[in-house]
């Protein structure tokens, strides 16, 4: 009896983060503005390590467990990277704007 309620529960989450990862696909492709996009990464990241997660429990197999780690990984190192990225793309250049001038 538990075993198929596990099964239905991880199929509709499964089905659930699909959902969530074709929406964070769209909103990557259509974001209008950087950060959104930016923003729409981290959220695909996240989706996909729900994914991996709901994976590892439908398997049984605990590497999964540890894809799901190193996602986690990449998607913190991205989303900071991305972020010194657009704040370097705000700030003016130190001589360009008047900048230490009187």
């Amino acid at each position: 009896m538990s075993a198929t309620v596990l099964s239905v529960v991880t199929m509709i989450s499964l089905v659930i983060l699909a959902l969530a990862l074709l929406l964070s696909v769209v909103r990557v492709i259509i974001g209008p503005s950087l950060p959104d996009r930016v923003l729409a990464l981290d959220l695909l990241t996240v989706s996909a390590m729900g994914f991996v997660g709901a994976i590892a429990i439908r398997t049984g197999l605990t590497l999964y467990l540890d894809i799901a780690i190193a996602l986690a990984l990449l998607g913190f190192l991205a989303t900071v990277g991305f972020a010194r990225y657009i704040l370097s793309r705000q700030r003016p250049v130190p001589g360009t704007h008047g900048e230490g001038q009187p």
